[in-house]
């Protein structure tokens, strides 16, 4: 378990293992919260009857999708409505339902109306007989009205990488993209937030007659989970969050969070990845894997090197590589290939999640309309970059650059502090290179009633159900169906990885463990 941390480029990791009791009791009642949620707005949508039908021809009949329509700006609840898919699967035993249990991904931007499939595959038959599995797609995502801002392929990525020489042309891709949503959608771009998806919820919730929503929500999902409880204290029941975001640090916070916490992963892969020299040859030496790395990659900044049939520059491997040295034998067996590579020897492609208009016009519109935290001043974003660059070697000069958020137009509504004590059960991989464990902690000062589950030397980006933990599945497993809380915050053990081939090891870098393509630069 990590111990307390400096952000340093590189750092020290001392371990211990603790586990707290798991001695369960209720969960408190949750207090009065005030919400700004539009009870006409609800009401409205109450009474939309809404109708079911089978999803597809291709998928089980159990399978049912619907859309709902509600108000693009909740403050105007008679005015433009826009659509929100949703799908379910009913609970499998009648006799013991106790209510809906809705899902969120992750992204922002991630579509969820598969999820009901997708976890009625991997919950347990305890939970699978007690809710009615709920997804949807937020707002503005694959079925529920999609922004499009007509990105083209070479402008969809999130961060790019500081170069002094380079800054002018990410500073005019920063407002291009900004230009771009703006010229096409206007004022009603700034409500598509996550406070407007979580009042989304609440009107799902009151269509389909519910008093309350439980729910799991990972990554993104983790903070959209924690809104809910802010806005409608009283409509949340068991709530799980999965690898937690900070609600302080969103967004530009939680970007940086990849260039702090990454030095200390690095660090742990490079003292791991000495000890195993016999198997992989990278040395004896920490602080020499950790130069040859470095000299590599400046090696590529002056001569790209060939990936598959792709050229890679120093930044780009510095990029793909960050999460990657989270997951140990992962790190070790893409960092052969990388070194395979500069030698001029053929190696296959990097595995690579690839973004479409949808994705990153989403990851834009949400990150930039929850909170006007942005600077607006482009020199700020260089001289950070510059500075975090040589602090966070790994990736300071990613995390800090500019972003088509200092061009985007003002929040229309200030950003959603998190502060109560709604029950709740925080679970999280200590080895997370998405949400790192500080941002996990984040969240847990933030939702006073909640308690956390960690995953000591746990490596993936998702605990419940993932096959990380036997222990962290059965805390969860427990809350869902009794709603009984642990008395204290608890560690759990991972579970014994299973050995792996190289090949394996490049076929899971493509996703988690559901097989999902994973974007290294989204949430």
């Amino acid at each position: 378990m990590q111990s307390a941390r400096r952000f340093a480029p590189v750092a020290a990791v001392s371990a211990l293992a603790t586990l707290a009791p798991l001695i369960a009791v209720a969960a408190p009642a949750a207090p009065v919260v005030s919400s700004v949620s539009s009870v006409s707005a609800v009401s409205s949508v109450q009474t939309q009857r809404p109708t079911w039908q089978r999803c597809s021809p291709d998928q089980p009949a159990a399978y049912q999708c619907t859309t709902l329509k509600v108000p693009l700006d909740y403050r105007a609840p008679g005015g433009k409505k826009i659509d929100v898919a949703v799908s379910r699967i009913k609970a499998a035993d009648p006799r013991q339902r106790r209510g809906v249990l809705l899902f969120n991904p992750g992204g922002p931007g991630g579509s969820g109306l598969g999820d009901p499939l997708d976890w009625g595959g991997r919950l347990p038959q305890s939970v699978l007989d007690r809710y009615d599995l709920i997804g949807f797609d937020p707002r503005g995502v694959g079925k529920s009205t999609p922004v499009e801002c007509g990105t083209a392929p070479d402008e969809r990525m999130v961060l790019r990488p500081y170069r002094s020489k380079t800054f002018a042309s990410d500073v005019a891709w920063a407002k291009r993209i900004a230009e771009k949503c703006r010229a096409k959608y206007g004022a009603d771009l700034k409500h598509f937030t996550t406070r407007n998806t979580a009042r989304d919820m609440d009107a799902i919730r009151a269509a389909l007659g519910e008093q309350k929503i439980n729910y799991i929500g990972v990554s993104y999902g983790t903070y959209l989970g924690a809104v809910y409880t802010q806005l409608f204290p009283r409509r949340s029941d068991r709530i799980i969050l999965d690898s937690a975001v900070d609600p302080k640090l969103v967004w530009r916070g939680m970007l940086q969070s990849w260039a702090k916490d990454s030095g200390f992963a690095f660090w742990r892969f490079l003292e791991w990845a000495a000890k195993n020299n016999d198997q992989y040859g990278f040395g004896t030496s920490p602080q020499k894997i950790a130069e040859d790395f470095f000299r590599l990659v400046r090696q590529a900044d002056r001569k790209p090197v060939k990936v598959g049939e792709k050229f890679y520059d120093g930044a780009a491997i510095r990029e793909f590589m960050r999460p990657m040295f989270y997951r140990r034998t992962m790190g070790a067996d893409m960092l052969g290939l990388v070194r395979d590579a500069a030698a001029g020897k053929p190696v296959p492609d990097f595995p690579a999640w690839v973004p479409g208009d949808n994705d990153v016009s989403m990851f834009n519109t949400v990150a930039c309309g929850d909170t006007d935290a942005w600077p607006r001043d482009p020199q700020r974003y260089a001289g950070e970059a510059a500075m975090d660059s040589v602090w966070f070697p790994l990736y300071g000069d990613h995390a800090s650059n500019i972003t088509p958020c200092a061009f985007w137009d003002r929040p229309a509504e200030p950003v959603t502090k998190v502060d109560n004590r709604v029950p709740s059960l925080i679970l999280q991989a200590e080895w997370d290179s998405q949400t790192p464990l500080s941002t996990a902690q984040g969240m847990h000062r933030a939702l006073k009633g909640s308690r956390m589950v960690t995953v000591d030397e746990g490596e993936t980006h998702g605990v419940y159900r993932y096959g990380i933990s036997s222990c962290a599945d059965t805390v969860g497993t427990d809350y869902l169906v009794t709603g009984k809380l642990p008395a204290k915050d608890v560690t759990c053990a991972a579970n014994p990885p299973a050995a792996a081939s190289a090949k394996e090891s490049a076929e899971n870098a493509k996703g988690t463990e559901r097989g999902a393509p994973v974007n290294p630069n989204r949430f």
